[in-house]
């Protein structure tokens, strides 16, 4: 809810303003096929989609606030996915994030979802598997 103030001659007018946000999903992988085609896949099904080669240039965009759901590697160059949920985690930035990966493990997957992850697929995953846990996660960003 956004308060608007405005005038006419010598009146001032408040009205009260719902403004609907984009949801955005942000998917960070540093396999440019893999950001190509889930951006595709995300596009069709009717998302709003950016993407970040790696998750310094996610940190560096200016764009979190606007995130409502982030899509990451785990095996990443530079900082790892579990790195950048640890970042997240510590700015006190709410993303509900999913995770991807052709490398993980059970010890992997249980760090990941005990610090919060929504999801976590290993490659190759079931694209309407993954629209599903987009979907719940984006549930959550809304209650």
């Amino acid at each position: 809810m956004t308060l608007v103030l405005f005038g006419c001659r010598d009146t001032l007018f408040i009205a009260m303003v719902t403004v609907q946000r984009t949801k955005l999903i942000a998917v960070v992988d540093d396999d440019k096929l893999m950001r190509d085609s889930l951006q595709r896949l995300l596009k069709t099904s009717g998302f709003t989609v950016t993407t970040f080669e790696s998750a310094e240039d996610l940190l560096k965009s200016g764009q979190l606030v606007e995130i409502a759901c982030l899509i990451a590697d785990i095996r990443m160059a530079g900082m790892s996915g579990l790195d950048l949920q640890a970042k997240l985690k510590a700015e006190s930035l709410a993303i509900p994030i999913i995770f991807i990966t052709a490398h993980g493990d059970e010890k992997m997957r249980l760090q990941a979802m005990r610090a919060g992850a929504v999801g976590f697929l290993a490659k190759p995953f079931d694209s309407g598997i993954l629209l599903d846990r987009v979907r719940a996660a984006l549930d959550i960003r809304s209650s």
